[in-house]
């Protein structure tokens, strides 16, 4: 493949993700500058030229700085427009404010109509993400985004990593029964839904199990963990109907707040994300976790699409 039109960039402070996409391909990040003043502005600056190049920006957004992340990343894409860029295409597998994608009260933003708003304005030219919280949130762009699936890598990681044939697939809640269903027919398992009644934002009050688990190995799949809290009550359910372990696998394993020591505490025999998003130092001693590997679906979206082939291939199947 050739790599001489492309240049992959990527803020200093989140190159884990980008450096082994950089070695997928086959290739070196774009040498580049992001740093704050005495005032908390930030300056960014590339280290060559990229006029008339199809640039690939690599952003790994998690909990905490949020806000700064998205900030960073609007200067990164403008400051490659200003450089006349042939194409800018941000890579931005955890899509920032996606739980925000409608009105559910009175007089509230959809924040993620305002992210894709933001993103086009700085003169972002596609987007490749993975596992979009709500798929309509594609919809709210004017420009060309490809939804990429965990879903295949997940499979191998099952087929490879658990004693998968005693095993019955898990949706947290009745919004992922689509998601378990198809990774429950990639397998041919069955699967069960816990119906969570909520008394508050953030806060489960009762959980019921809609499925037979008995001395089974219980696998609890979902788009993105937070606190951790709902899969630290989900296991207890699941173990008191008589299950004999619960493993949980998500996409986005935001850890936010308490979730390590909900982890840690918890009787969930392991936690599995991918590494869409950076684990903190906390996160990565912990004994609970593991990760899965999604650079390489992220370097093949990237070659297909600087080549002009189609990426659908990969909504279905993880390269090697």
């Amino acid at each position: 493949m050739s790599t001489n039109s492309i240049k992959l960039l990527v803020s200093d402070v989140h190159s884990g993700l980008a450096e082994l996409v950089a070695k997928r391909l086959g290739m070196k990040l774009t040498p580049s500058e992001l740093k704050r003043d005495s005032t908390g502005e930030v300056q960014f600056s590339i280290g060559e030229s990229v006029r008339d190049e199809d640039i690939f920006i690599v952003c790994q957004i998690g909990s905490g700085e949020v806000n700064d992340r998205v900030l960073e990343l609007l200067i990164m894409i403008n400051a490659c427009k200003t450089a006349s860029a042939r194409r800018i295409t941000v890579v931005l597998p955890n899509f920032p404010y996606a739980r925000q994608d409608r009105k559910d009260k009175s007089r509230a933003p959809i924040t993620a109509k305002l992210m894709a708003d933001m993103l086009t304005t700085a003169g972002c030219d596609h987007v490749i993400t993975m596992d979009l919280h709500a798929s309509q949130i594609q919809g709210f762009f004017d420009i060309p985004v490809d939804n990429l699936y965990a879903e295949p890598s997940v499979v191998s990681y099952i087929r490879e990593k658990i004693n998968y044939k005693d095993a019955i697939i898990i949706s947290p809640d009745a919004g992922g029964a689509k998601r378990a269903a198809g990774l429950a027919d990639r397998l041919d398992l069955n699967f069960a839904l816990i119906h969570k009644e909520r008394a508050r934002a953030n806060e489960v009050s009762k959980m019921v199990l809609v499925g037979d688990v008995t001395n089974k190995i219980c696998i609890i799949v979902d788009d993105m963990a937070d606190t951790c809290g709902t899969l630290a009550k989900a296991a207890e359910v699941l173990l008191d109907n008589g299950a004999q372990s619960v493993i949980a696998i998500v996409t986005h394993g935001i850890l936010s707040g308490n979730a390590i020591p909900n982890i840690s505490k918890s009787k969930l025999d392991r936690v599995v994300c991918t590494n869409t998003v950076p684990f903190s130092e906390e996160a990565k001693a912990c004994s609970k976790l593991d990760t899965i590997d999604v650079s390489a679906v992220l370097a093949e979206s990237i070659r297909r699409l600087h080549n002009g082939e189609s990426i659908s291939y990969l909504f279905k199947n993880a390269p090697l």
